[in-house]
């Protein structure tokens, strides 16, 4: 699984960012080191600093750091110069600090690799701007889907939203199932996309309809029957 660097000017800020990614993650949680303010305990930014929270989290599937205003981004150049050969890829997110870690968080906790969490975190923005009517990176729209089907009802009460999405995501991780997911009057989305699930807008009273195929594609389906007859845990 990949790691996670978070680079703030404070240290308050990026704890609660991970706090709040954390709960996203699923039963399989990511490494997340915070590496903020400075050497002194003020508020600013470190490469050194960075360099070691890099280097506690690398992993061979790549390490994603984000961070949160201008300079943080060239302390962070910096620090990749400075962490001695960390496994394998290091990445810097080109995406939002609060919803890219959120949404990247929540799709390495579903099995996502380097390349799917970076594009989610990119994409972590187009449901607000969607809503506000502005064009963001458009999530894309899956193929008519095929295979085993089945349609359920939502009864909790805030719907297809941040958590409940995201213990969807996670419910299917290590299952080998192309799932998606769609509703009456949004296109099918990628199940284990936080922000596809988002964009769907389904509320309590909505049918989601779900499509698996694969080897795991039964499993699939039972798992999102369970946590839709659960109200996701609420």
């Amino acid at each position: 699984m990949i790691g996670f660097v978070v680079v703030s000017h404070s240290v308050a800020l990026a704890e609660a960012a991970v706090a709040l990614a954390s709960e996203m993650a699923g039963p399989v949680a990511p490494r997340i080191a915070v590496a903020a303010g400075t050497a002194e305990g003020g508020m600013g930014t470190d490469a050194a600093l960075i360099a070691r929270a890099i280097e506690s989290v690398a992993s061979p599937d790549g390490t994603l750091v984000f961070t949160d205003l201008g300079s943080a981004i060239l302390s962070a150049e910096l620090a990749f110069d400075l962490a001695d050969a960390a496994e394998g890829p290091v990445r810097l997110a080109a995406a939002p600090f609060v919803e890219g870690l959120v949404a990247a968080v929540a799709r390495a906790g579903a099995g996502g690799d380097l390349v799917e969490v970076e594009r989610e975190a990119r994409r972590a923005l187009d449901a607000k701007l969607r809503h506000l009517g502005v064009e963001g990176e458009s999530v894309p729209v899956e193929e008519k889907p095929t295979g085993r089907s089945e349609s359920f009802l939502l009864t909790n009460e805030i719907g297809l939203h941040a958590r409940p999405a995201a213990a969807l995501a996670g419910a299917l991780r290590g299952l080998d199932a192309v799932v998606r997911i769609g509703t009456a009057t949004k296109p099918a989305v990628d199940g284990r996309s936080l922000v596809g699930l988002m964009a769907l807008g389904a509320r309590k009273g909505d049918t989601i309809d779900v499509t698996a195929d694969g080897p795991d594609a039964e499993r699939a389906i039972s798992a999102i029957r369970d946590l839709v007859a659960s109200g996701f845990g609420e």
